[in-house]
């Protein structure tokens, strides 16, 4: 694994923080209205995305995710000015403001999606590292999904093939308690999600996901296993979300304080203390990167406030591959 230097901590807190005031902006346009649909907002769980990210070759290696997916595409690569404009449903956005808040994607970096259907990108991150194999593509797929989705039938079916056929593969479920509003010990009569693997001799382990030094520890020695061609891995990371499942989540079923209580083992704040014990940045420069991302954050909303909306004809366009369709009859 690449070494965890002065300048992996300076680049982790700058991405971080960028990803957590960029989401901030999100749920600000959000109640203006100009986002519209679902938010689900990543606020709390950046570690786990940091620390992946150290791991990979992010010239080869794949991910997929569910609709809480709006900083893996920016982490993968993807202009995040394109990432806000696809919420603001704009044509500059990464689908052409067709795909919104829970359908982010880009063949180009290899993130293949943002998906809304609860587990449903289990098989599909499975499928993605099938055709690797069978194409003999050294690359690796890390597939993300939520406590609840661990829950689905589909996850062990998955699980049973990628054993079998030695898929390279790495499985993370994101476990920060609590599916849309169901707290991870009403769900099964045991909290440890990582022991799903067991059953199939999948390497399996929890993995704090509120450090990304432990994130990318864990991540790297599942990626390798998975390249070597031994198949999958199946890491718990346990983190935790500050805002609510959704937008439109009240948040009924915890309390103030319980949130107060995981800010206090805040992701950012954390590689923040870091840099300041090992005086890798002064406090003018910690400032000088603040406003840096505060003036990216604006950078962005400006760019899909200016975008203009796609024309009605996209409707047509991005459904139908022959132009002549023959049973098309009425345009707009």
């Amino acid at each position: 694994m690449k070494k965890i230097t002065k300048e992996t901590y300076l680049n982790w807190y700058k991405d971080m923080l960028f990803w957590r005031k960029f989401e901030d902006k999100l749920a600000a346009v959000y109640i203006q209205q100009k986002v519209r649909g679902f938010l689900h907002l990543y606020n709390g769980q950046e570690a786990v995305l940091a620390g992946s990210l150290h791991a990979m070759d992010l010239t080869k290696d794949k991910m997929i995710t569910a609709y809480r997916n709006h900083v893996q595409p920016i982490g993968m690569g993807v202009d995040p000015k394109r990432v806000m404009a696809e919420l603001y449903g704009k044509v500059t956005g990464t689908s052409k403001g067709m795909g919104g808040s829970m359908h982010i994607f880009s063949k180009e970096h290899r993130f293949y999606g943002g998906h809304g259907i609860v587990g449903g990108q289990i098989p599909l991150g499975a499928g993605i590292a099938f055709g690797d194999k069978y194409h003999d593509k050294d690359a690796v797929t890390l597939t993300y999904f939520g406590d609840g989705a661990a829950r689905q039938g589909s996850l062990h079916e998955t699980f049973n093939m990628a054993m079998l056929w030695k898929l390279p593969v790495v499985f993370v479920v994101e476990n920060n308690g609590y599916a849309m509003g169901t707290s991870v010990e009403r769900t099964a009569n045991h909290e440890d999600i990582w022991k799903l693997g067991l059953g199939y001799e999948m390497p399996s382990r929890a993995v704090d996901g509120m450090n990304p030094v432990k994130v990318a520890e864990a991540m790297y020695e599942a990626i390798e296993h998975a390249r070597k061609g031994n198949g999958p891995t199946f890491l718990e990371m346990k983190t935790y979300r500050y805002r609510g499942h959704s937008m439109s989540d009240a948040q009924h079923y915890r309390t103030k304080d319980e949130v107060a209580e995981y800010k206090k083992i805040d992701p950012i704040t954390q590689v923040l203390d870091v840099i300041k014990e090992k005086k890798y940045a002064t406090d003018a420069e910690i400032e000088a990167t603040n406003k840096e991302v505060k003036a990216l954050v604006a950078e962005c909303e400006k760019f899909a406030e200016e975008s203009p909306f796609p024309d009605k004809q996209q409707l047509y366009d991005v459904v139908y591959e022959q132009e002549d369709y023959p049973f098309l009859k009425h345009r707009l």
